[in-house]
């Protein structure tokens, strides 16, 4: 019998798999290494915990992670493997060696600009991918993004991705539409879906944080860290380090466009200007001088938060009509 997932531990086997050793738990799942024993490799194994598989949320979140993980093959991307009638509800990956980026920034606080170049080149490569075969990631973020000891790097964590042929995010999913605040792009914030060009928004706030070691945008809680990009300008990468190059700052504040109108239109855009970055342009951008006066409208800041407040009592209020019909 296989044992319950609350209690693997070193030697149970899961169908053609051995247990190794725990390597991660969070709130909803927990990471196993193991051993395929049909090749002898290593794999991961993500076993979610039992109590969220009763949770129709995490329950789509994960089918979704899986779904479109088995569809991609890139050399950038974690690779999922199709299922093979498992005896219980678990997701097969490829082993990958190495560290978050999450973990690599929290030790060097930032990188050296060819080095945050070269990273920034692979994920813009991982996410050109994606995009051409109708995947959007919308939580691109450090701790989503595995680095090895060569700099190669593997995208990681499809749970909140979106397939662009799928319907629009309803209120009863709305808690899935929203990726972490300090990377979330001005238009998700809005309520807006996203498309590739948030992505791009995304990766720029990373390379932001790559070679400045602070993310544009900070405050006390995410609600004003998210309303802080609709009305303000970070401080310029130039004033936190002289060093970096202006074509370099000219690249992050192209992906950074609060407008995606404005925004790079897609990730090889991106590539061929971090390639290339002699024949990138510096404007002469208001951002540059004008990112000191900080606007806060109290009027709209509590209109914003009120709006929040009432979603949980609206999704209520659908569910219990649901329930009564």
């Amino acid at each position: 019998m296989t044992p319950s997932m609350t209690l693997l531990r070193a030697g149970d086997k899961l169908d053609h798999y051995v247990i190794e050793n725990l390597v991660e738990r969070s709130g909803m799942a927990s990471i196993f290494r193991a051993t395929d024993e049909r090749t002898g490799g290593p794999v991961a194994i993500k076993v979610p915990h039992p109590d969220m598989e009763a949770d129709p949320v995490f329950f789509e979140r994960f089918n979704r992670e899986q779904e479109i993980g088995q569809k991609l093959d890139h050399p950038g991307v974690m690779k999922v493997f199709p299922g093979d009638h498992h005896s219980q509800h678990y997701m097969v990956m490829e082993w990958v060696e190495g560290r978050l980026l999450r973990q690599l920034l929290n030790e060097q606080r930032k990188l050296p600009q060819d080095r945050a170049v070269k990273i920034a080149l692979q994920v813009a490569s991982a996410i050109e991918y994606i995009h051409g075969h109708g995947v959007i990631h919308r939580d691109l973020k450090p701790e989503n993004i595995m680095v090895d000891a060569n700099d190669h790097i593997k995208l990681i964590d499809f749970g909140i991705a979106a397939k662009l042929s799928s319907r629009r995010i309803t209120f009863a999913k709305f808690s899935q539409t929203v990726g972490t605040p300090d990377y979330i792009s001005p238009e998700q914030v809005k309520g807006k879906r996203g498309d590739a060009r948030s992505d791009v928004y995304a990766l720029g706030v990373m390379l932001y944080e790559m070679v400045t070691g602070k993310v544009p945008f900070t405050g006390p809680n995410a609600f004003v860290i998210m309303n802080d990009r609709l009305l303000n300008n970070p401080v310029p990468p130039r004033e936190i380090d002289s060093t970096i190059a202006p074509q370099l700052q000219e690249i992050i504040y192209r992906a950074m466009e609060r407008d995606p109108n404005k925004r790079y239109a897609n990730a090889h855009e991106l590539i061929w200007d971090l390639e290339h970055p002699d024949k990138v342009g510096v404007a002469e951008r208001p951002e540059l001088t004008d990112w000191r006066k900080r606007r806060t409208p109290w009027a709209r800041r509590i209109l914003f938060y009120v709006m929040l407040a009432l979603i949980p009592i609206v999704v209520f209020g659908l569910l219990l009509w649901v329930a009564q019909h």
